[in-house]
């Protein structure tokens, strides 16, 4: 059985661990809890008008149901840039590989503008799209954009250096072997990358979900069909209902730490 303290050659346990709890507790535990004590001061019905009404279970559907699919969309896209970035040399490779961090950089309501500028009615991309009857700008499509441009980078970074670490040479190994293509892919390489991949899926869908200066451009922000959650929240805010505003936060913080909590449970059990 490993000891509770593990030797170190950097002393003072003691002092590191109250220093990480505290600072824990003052960015991120104290806030949480300030949240949950501001929506309690609603009774249980105002609380449930507050979180279940159709204006709310409405945004709750466009910005998880957009957040998922971005997600989803950039593990696929986001595994095949990594794929390229690790394993192909090519001209401009450094150049590819500063533009994944762009939305990084990029300040969002900069990234919310161009978009809507590019997909809008007669954008360098929204016209086409317009001319085969595909509407980008201000419907639940545009949201899923914007939400796809600032999550690319959590897949790519997560699975990136995974890839890097990996030996090719177990790749060979495996067709030397006789495994098909696929087999080398689902029995060698997907098990290895699983779990970041995961954890980069899910880091892009917390992020996408709390996303708010490049969505509320290209939304269109019209209750009941592109109105996000984050937008409710400071419309709520600028009506002073505090406590409205607060609830709609627990129930957002709820979804997604369980959310969070399932998909941690499950990269533990593949890595058992």
């Amino acid at each position: 059985m490993k000891p509770f303290k593990q030797p170190s050659v950097i002393p003072g346990f003691g002092l590191s661990m109250g220093f990480t709890l505290a600072y824990l507790s003052l960015i991120v535990l104290i806030p949480l809890v300030a949240l949950v004590f501001k929506s309690s001061g609603l009774t249980w019905q105002a609380f449930t008008e507050a979180v279940a009404s159709p204006r709310v279970a409405a945004s709750y559907r466009l910005s998880f149901g957009t957040s998922l699919v971005a997600a989803l969309v950039n593990g696929f896209f986001g595994f095949i840039v990594a794929w390229v970035l690790v394993r192909y040399k090519f001209p401009g490779k450094g150049l590819v590989d500063m533009l994944v961090d762009l939305p990084f950089a990029l300040p969002t309501a900069v990234a919310g503008i161009a978009l809507t500028t590019i997909y809008s009615q007669n954008g360098f991309l929204g016209k086409p799209l317009e001319a085969l009857g595909i509407k980008a700008a201000f419907t639940p499509l545009g949201v899923t954009i914007a939400l796809t441009f600032i999550g690319l980078p959590f897949v790519v970074r997560t699975v990136q250096p995974v890839l890097q670490a990996l030996d090719p040479d177990v790749e060979e190994a495996a067709v030397c072997l006789g495994a098909t293509r696929w087999q080398t892919f689902t029995k060698v390489l997907l098990p290895a990358l699983l779990p970041a991949l995961l954890t980069g899926i899910t880091s892009a869908f917390a992020r996408a979900v709390g996303e708010y200066g490049s969505v509320v451009f290209i939304a269109g922000n019209m209750p009941m069909k592109t109105e996000i959650t984050p937008l409710l929240i400071i419309t709520k805010l600028e009506q002073y209902d505090y406590a409205g505003a607060a609830a709609i936060a627990v129930m957002m913080l709820v979804v997604s730490f369980t959310l969070l909590f399932l998909i941690s449970l499950f990269q533990k059990m593949e890595r058992a």
